[in-house]
Order: structure tokens, then C-alpha cells, then sequence
């Protein structure tokens, strides 16, 4: 082994153990970590910012909540998970939040999936091309039906400000996890509980469904490296791993199966790590891993990058290691016919830059190999230390340009079947898998940014493709004030907008117009950054406003219109209130739409409800 590759491992080594210090023990390490990044604020007085006195009445867990995904999100992102966790456990002493109450579980007599088959909407996207369409027989509605949907029950997700997992549905049962790691079976046409489950970190990914009947398998992961098993009909732990075992690992992407393989694609924290000057960066390795369903076991695992050596130190003396990044934040795409997987990947992190970041990557389904890669944009090297130019940022750094959506395949000219990709450019690509991923056109439908373009999902009805984006717009000096939370401003009339494209050839069919917030106010934004779903006839996108919109496949008109920032009576007696939609998009099976509402992590405004819309015949 060379020196820069001995190097390297050590610092993998060292780093987790590094300011919280493995030899102390964890009161003196949680004392430590909140005087270094928690006392300038806390152990002040301030009519916004609880004093420490009032976090000592709150339980860890609750602490531990409002690091992860809470109030303090955007200040805790550079914290290890471990620090997170030894600050929660210095500073609470009160007591848990008490479990969901009697009234809020089904009576015995309803049983947990006894609708019909056909009222399912399985992960990401009802089918493993991930076009996010939902066919008539199974949406339960037609076009003519979305203009009456209206709200049939809310769903409060106690403790949290975000509401941004993907549910599952199957025969009637809601599947979905939160920003408090709890996940829920909730009954699709009532809203009551059959059972929950406590994970250890937040959970948005969907659950991947494995298996039928009583030996029905729900696999999903979370945002601290896990992926958990559990019996969709008790809700009982069959098996957990953590199948990257990176102290950064984040995992956003929806599992995807192909028989009894899950394979579980892996992002992670380390590009806002980036952000303290003392963090040697980087080291994570975007990969996909093949897990058996049966028991976990790890069939395969490909990285996207190469092992990181040291390739030298900041001006602040710290290590810089590469290459790195290339994660994977989104659902990958079953092929059976070629026997492909496809993941889109994100940016590197560190040089040197790899040719599989900001890709789109074809691995073989029984072993991994990659067999094909297609990068559109090159070079693109950024973390998020580059916001504020520190020491961590890469010397010409990139346009943060990933892919954050999952690449969709589909049926264009004579058949012919093509994969297209979304990036955060604004740019949309159709590529040939039958070329080794050759591009077969290329659109643009947004500015693209940072936070910009597409963003988490487009979808496909076999004519169009249908792409919202983003392209959220903070002004210098802001307007309507600042963001509730997530310390943002935005501009309320920029940003956002949805184009319907031909399949065959990428142009324009028709755009839909964002519409201005209305009255401006802080958190409020026109983009359109979530995740969109079609069915027959009717394309639903929300948007940071608040707003989830049906919109017509023929010419873009609006169909439906809900504000969903209100608050709301619930059907488990938790206080819930709606806020920006971003993450996943809707969902629609049996006759209901599904929204979750509530997204201020980028300034959006927060919230903590699930909505279930549905027609009254």
C-alpha cells in the first residue's frame, strides 16, 4: 500500500472520533459539543431562541428531532450524527412524547390491506420505469373526477416541521415514514393507525414492496445509513442493516426490487460536513447495493468512485482527499429486457473529478458490474462549503448540476425505447440504452441552479414527459422578510413553471406558467421543485407555495387547485399545519390523492400533515 492510500485510511479512521472524542464520556462530550456550537445562542435570552433552561425540559428525543429535521436543521448539518446524539443526551431530562392515542388505532375489525389490488401505488412510482403514472383502473380517478376532489382526512406527524417521505400504498394501506423516524400503516379511506414502528433516524425514502399476502415485505432506508425490514401486517423488525458504512451515509432514494434483490442507493451528508474548516474532505463513495430481501444479506455493492487518497491540505492545514461524491439520491430503474440497473448521480465532492458524477450509470442486475456511463455535465466539483468560500471548497469549484431524480424509461418513436433524465441544469435528456446511453435529444426547460431545475422527480404518461423545476430565486437584500424557519429568503414571484415534452423528440408541447405567491410572505415561492405524478389526462405538481395543482396533459390548463397551508383538525389528534411541497410528489391509488405538506428546509415554510383528497360519488 502506497503512502497517500495509508494516509487516507487513517484519516477514515480518526475523523469520526475527532472533536467529540472517543475517550470522553458522553455527558463531558455532549457539554463540550454544546458549548462549541449551541451556548452562544442557547445560554442567552432571546425572544425567538429558546434558552437552555427550556431545552432541559424537553426529552433527547425530541432534541434529537429538532437537530435532524427540525427547527435547528440548517445549523446542525455539519454535526455528526454522533454529536447530534451526545448534545440531545446532555441537555434533556424531560420526559418522551407520549405513543399515538387509543382513538387513533383502527378498531380490531378492520383489517391492515384489505382493499383491492389494483389500489396500490408501490415505492417511488408504481412501476419499476419510474414514470410516476398511475393507469385509470388503478388511480381510481379520471381526469373529469380531479376538478372534485376534495379533502377527505388529515394526518399529523407530532413533533415535526417537515412532512417529506414518499408513501406507499398497498390494496389500501398508506405506508410512510417521517422526519420523527416513526413510520405509519395508516387505513387509505379513514386515516386510522394499525401499527407503528420507530426507526432511529428520519425517514423519507418509500417502501419498497417485496412479496404478497401475509409474506408482504416493506423495505426502506433512512437518513442515518440504515435499511429496515419489516412485516407490512404487524409491523414487526424482520432484519436491519447499514449497507454503507460511511459515518456520512445518507439515504434518500427509494430501494428498488427486482425479485428477491433490493438494491439500495447511497448519498450522503459529507458535502455540508464540508462546511467546518477542520473536516478533511472527502471521502464518501456514492454505490448501489444489491440486499436480499429474505434476510439482508449484501449480494453486491458497486461504488461509483474510486477508493480517495490525500491529494493535499486546505490553507487552513486540513487534509483534502479524493475522489469522492457521485452519490445516489434517487430511485434507481429496473431494465429486466437488457438486464441493466440505472442510477442518476450526483456531483463529486473533491478532486479529481470522476466521469460517472453527474451521470447517468448503467450496472448489470446479477453482479453490479458497470456496464455503460453517460456524463452530461463534466467537472462539476462543489460542496457545500462553497457557499461561504471557506477553506473545504475545490479550486474551480462546479454548477452543482446532479441529478436528484431517478432516470425514466420509456417508449419513443417506433417503439423504441429511451431513458430519460432531469438535471438540476434545467436540462432534460433522453438517451439510447441500446448505445451505451448515446443522447438522443436534449431540452431545456429551466434556468437551473444550486437549488434549481429539476429537481426530484419528473413523470410519463407514454406521450409526454412532464418536468416541473424549481429555480428558485433568492434575492439580495430579500423580500417579504425572512423565512419562518430555514434562514432563507425567497422571492415570491420567480421560479418554477412545467413543461410537457414529446417523447420522441424533446420539444415543447405545451408550458404551464408558475403562478406568483399571493400575498407574498416569507417562505412563500412559485418553484416547483417536488416530485410530479400523472394519471390519464391530469399531471399533479406542488410547489412551495403551498399550492398542489392538477394540471390538464392536453394543454397545461389547471384542472384543480388546493392551498394546502392551513392548519388542520386530524384525524389522530395531533395539531398539524401545511406548508411548502417539495421531496416527494403526490401519490394516487383508490381513488385518493396523497400529499404530504410541509418543507422549510431551503426556506420553504414548515408543516407536518399528510392530506388524503378523494371524490365524494
Amino acid at each position: 500500500m502506497n503512502r497517500p492510500l495509508v494516509v487516507a485510511a487513517a484519516i477514515l479512521r480518526l475523523w469520526p472520533f475527532q472533536h467529540a472524542a472517543s475517550a470522553q464520556s458522553p455527558a463531558s462530550a455532549g457539554a463540550d459539543i454544546y458549548a462549541q456550537r449551541c451556548a452562544s445562542c442557547h445560554d442567552q435570552t432571546g425572544a425567538r431562541i429558546p434558552t437552555r433552561e427550556a431545552l432541559e425540559k424537553l426529552s433527547p428525543a425530541r432534541i434529537l428531532k429538532t437537530l435532524d429535521f427540525g427547527a435547528m436543521m440548517s445549523i446542525a448539518y455539519p454535526m455528526r450524527r454522533g454529536e447530534r446524539e451526545a448534545v440531545a443526551k446532555y441537555l434533556g431530562h424531560g420526559s418522551d412524547d407520549p405513543p399515538p392515542p387509543a382513538s387513533a388505532f383502527c378498531k380490531p375489525d378492520l383489517r391492515i390491506m384489505r382493499g383491492p389490488a389494483a389500489a396500490t401505488w408501490s415505492g417511488w412510482s408504481p412501476a419499476s420505469a419510474n414514470t410516476r403514472f398511475q393507469p385509470t383502473a388503478n388511480a381510481g380517478l379520471t381526469a373529469a373526477d380531479v376538478p372534485k376532489l376534495e379533502l377527505k382526512w388529515a394526518f399529523g406527524f407530532a413533533g415535526d416541521v417537515t412532512a417529506f417521505a414518499a408513501p406507499t400504498v398497498v390494496n389500501g394501506t398508506i405506508f410512510v415514514g417521517s422526519a420523527g423516524g416513526s413510520v405509519h400503516a395508516i387505513d387509505a379511506q379513514t386515516g386510522c393507525l394499525h401499527w407503528v414502528y420507530q426507526a432511529n433516524a428520519p425517514v423519507r425514502s418509500a417502501m419498497a414492496v417485496v412479496g404478497s399476502g401475509a409474506r408482504t415485505r416493506l423495505i426502506f432506508s433512512d437518513q442515518n445509513g440504515w435499511t429496515h425490514a419489516l412485516d407490512a401486517r404487524t409491523g414487526k423488525q424482520l432484519w436491519r442493516i447499514r449497507p454503507e458504512e460511511h459515518e456520512a451515509t445518507r439515504l434518500t432514494g427509494s430501494p428498488a426490487v427486482h425479485g428477491d434483490l433490493v438494491f439500495v442507493p447511497a448519498a450522503s451528508w459529507e458535502e455540508t460536513r464540508s462546511i467546518d474548516p477542520k473536516y478533511p474532505c472527502c471521502t464518501f463513495r456514492g454505490s448501489v447495493s444489491a440486499v436480499r430481501a429474505r434476510d439482508g444479506v449484501v449480494v453486491w455493492k458497486t461504488y461509483l468512485v474510486d477508493e480517495p487518497r490525500q491529494t493535499g491540505t486546505t490553507a487552513a492545514g486540513t487534509p483534502t482527499l479524493g475522489p469522492s461524491g457521485a452519490g445516489v439520491w434517487s430511485r434507481p430503474t429496473v431494465d429486466e429486457r437488457r438486464g441493466l440497473l440505472y442510477v442518476t448521480t450526483g456531483d463529486n465532492y473533491s478532486h479529481p473529478a470522476t466521469t460517472t458524477s453527474d451521470a447517468i450509470v448503467a450496472l448489470d442486475l446479477t453482479s453490479g458490474r458497470i456496464v455503460w456511463s453517460q456524463q452530461v455535465t463534466p467537472n462539476d466539483v462543489y460542496n457545500s462549503s462553497c457557499g461561504s468560500r471557506s477553506p473545504n471548497c475545490p479550486e474551480d469549484s462546479g454548477p452543482d448540476f446532479d441529478f436528484g431524480s431517478s432516470a425514466l424509461l420509456v417508449h419513443g418513436s417506433d417503439n423504441h425505447e429511451l431513458l430519460v433524465a432531469g438535471q438540476k441544469s434545467g436540462v432534460v435528456y433522453a438517451l439510447d440504452p441500446d448505445r451505451k446511453g448515446e443522447i438522443v435529444w436534449q431540452t431545456r426547460v429551466g434556468r437551473g441552479s444550486t437549488n434549481g431545475g429539476v429537481q426530484w422527480g419528473m413523470a410519463s404518461d407514454g406521450r409526454n414527459i412532464y418536468a416541473a423545476v424549481s429555480d428558485v430565486v433568492r434575492p439580495p437584500g430579500g423580500i417579504g422578510g425572512a423565512a419562518a424557519v430555514g434562514n432563507a429568503t425567497l422571492d415570491p414571484r420567480a421560479g418554477g413553471g412545467l413543461t410537457a415534452l414529446d417523447i420522441a423528440t424533446g420539444k415543447r408541447v405545451w408550458f404551464a406558467a408558475p403562478a406568483p405567491c399571493d400575498p407574498p410572505r416569507p417562505g412563500c415561492s412559485p418553484a416547483q421543485p417536488a416530485a410530479v405524478s400523472a394519471i390519464d389526462g391530469a399531471v399533479f405538481s406542488g410547489s412551495m407555495d403551498g399550492h398542489i395543482r392538477a394540471f390538464s396533459t392536453v394543454d397545461g390548463r389547471v384542472l384543480w387547485d388546493y392551498d394546502t397551508e392551513k392548519n388542520y383538525t386530524t384525524v389522530n389528534g395531533v395539531a398539524a399545519t401545511g406548508g411548502s411541497l417539495d421531496g416527494a410528489g403526490p401519490v394516487i391509488a383508490g381513488g385518493m390523492v396523497l400529499v404530504n405538506s410541509g418543507y422549510p428546509r431551503f426556506g420553504g415554510t414548515p408543516g407536518n400533515v399528510l392530506l388524503a383528497f378523494g371524490v365524494t360519488r
